[in-house]
């Protein structure tokens, strides 16, 4: 319902899923920071300047938009989210979080598999008049690990 993958879509985020590492995504497998048979979350490749450690979290099977995804993988997700946005409240000692999901086009979706946005928040940071910009797989290792670190031992 609502869907707008062009034909032949080859999904960046079912490849993280899968394992795949390749042209079609920038994300890699040590920027996973959780993962149940539901649900993975990582690191993602394009970072806020002033709001490092974005996180995504998504289904693993493909739904598109929030009109396609089953109720019981939105909970899933929520409760990934929620044990996220603890683990950043103490790894970044950040002010507040926010969750921001995008559905078609018009709603500034991207990449066409449901996903959940997870950022650090700070006072006057700037978030919405900034663009998000590449961050190399180095760094992003270093933001993984203390997530994935907080979420092993809580």
């Amino acid at each position: 319902m609502y869907n707008h993958a062009p034909e032949n879509y080859v999904c960046p985020f079912c490849l993280i899923v899968q394992g795949i590492e390749n042209e079609y995504l920038y994300s890699v497998q040590n920027d996973i920071i959780y993962r149940d048979r539901k649900v993975t979350a990582f690191i993602s490749s394009h970072q806020w300047p002033q709001n490092h450690g974005n996180v995504i979290v998504i289904p693993n099977e493909h739904f598109e938009n929030i009109y396609d995804l089953p109720i019981h993988y939105a909970a899933d997700m929520h409760r990934v989210a929620k044990k996220i946005a603890i683990a950043m409240k103490v790894v970044y000692a950040c002010d507040g979080i926010s969750t921001r999901q995008h559905n078609e086009p018009a709603g500034n979706q991207d990449v066409w598999h449901y996903h959940l946005h997870v950022t650090p928040r700070y006072k006057d940071d700037q978030f919405y008049l900034s663009q998000r910009e590449f961050m190399p797989v180095e760094q992003r290792a270093v933001h993984a690990k203390k997530i994935r670190d907080y979420l092993c031992h809580h």
